[in-house]
């Protein structure tokens, strides 16, 4: 389950992310670091992290 922040962040940079028309293909929780990713497009990756910080893969 994600955090607070994650679903924060999360929510802002799909927002961000179709405002530009980008798809987003795919929201996951990685079962093992417990970091969101978000696919979106053809090449964008990001990752969120449980403190709500995130970056580009």
């Amino acid at each position: 389950m994600p955090t607070n922040q994650q679903l924060k962040t999360c929510f802002i940079l799909c927002y961000s992310n179709t405002s530009v028309y980008l798809p987003i293909y795919l929201v996951t929780v990685d079962k093992r670091t417990k970091n969101v990713v978000i696919l979106a497009g053809e090449e964008t990756e990001i990752e969120i992290y449980p403190n709500g910080l995130w970056r580009y893969v």
